[in-house]
């Protein structure tokens, strides 16, 4: 065990290093999210006074949706760091190496959710200095920050296992594209639970980004329901084991096939 965090820890820090030599992207990631707190949150912010909606203030109400949204839109590119590796050859060296096998993939994911952590508060202070209240206090933050950052590790894990399996680009980017809009929408990141169509509210209570919102918004009220934060964490807990799992197994079935 202490070799595997010794190794993820040096992996990591590998990674780290590469993406501070990217000084643009990492002003794209910090800007992205402050673009659609103010663009979604000056659209939608009448929505309020629709009868049913349930909050008083729309910014309260998406800074929650904007942190999920990033989560996952941040997370599905891993893929393309994978891939990256792959092309490159520089997987197929690190397979030389003495390197454990599993604190490549850990590295890959805790990479992400450094990444997906610094979003994350980037918001809550654009957030604040908007003027949101975190009801919830300091408590509420952290599980904001846990809960985004365990729906990242799964699209993280998702998006690894894709690149590995498809080794394509174009799929990656097709299926993000594919996923992230609807992904979004069919959750309570932007609009009211209780006002979305039926069908929507039943495919909702089975997607990974709503059990996050529930969690957060839960934690964030002036009274939480602790129960209902503690089972939505569990079940994004469970799915990011299950997928992360997933992640190494396709990694194990690279690894024989070079």
């Amino acid at each position: 065990m202490t070799t595997l965090v010794s190794h993820t820890w040096w992996m990591t820090n590998r990674r780290l290093k590469v993406l501070a030599k990217q000084p643009a992207f990492i002003v794209i990631m910090l800007v992205q999210p402050a673009i659609w707190l103010f663009l979604f949150g000056n659209l939608f912010r009448r929505v309020v006074e629709l009868p049913g909606f349930g909050a008083g203030d729309y910014l309260d109400f998406i800074v929650p949706g904007v942190v999920v949204m990033t989560a996952v839109s941040s997370n599905m590119w891993a893929g393309m760091g994978i891939l990256e590796e792959i092309e490159r050859g520089t997987m197929n060296r690190l397979l030389t190496t003495p390197v454990s096998r599993s604190a490549i993939m850990n590295a890959m994911v805790v990479e992400q959710a450094i990444s997906t952590a610094v979003q994350v508060v980037a918001i809550i202070l654009l957030g604040l200095i908007a003027g949101a209240r975190y009801p919830g206090g300091a408590v509420g933050l952290v599980v904001m920050l846990v809960a985004a950052l365990l729906l990242g590790t799964i699209f993280s894990a998702f998006s690894n296992t894709v690149g590995m399996l498809v080794r394509q680009r174009e799929t990656i980017i097709g299926i993000n594209t594919l996923l992230l809009l609807p992904l979004t929408f069919l959750s309570s990141a932007f609009m009211a639970e209780s006002l979305m169509p039926s069908w929507m509210r039943a495919i909702a209570d089975a997607n990974p980004v709503n059990w996050a919102l529930d969690a957060i918004r839960s934690a964030m009220s002036a009274e939480p329901d602790w129960a209902l934060v503690a089972g939505r964490c569990g079940w994004l807990l469970a799915a990011a084991v299950v997928m992360v799992m997933l992640s190494t197994r396709t990694f194990r079935a690279y690894q024989k096939s070079v």
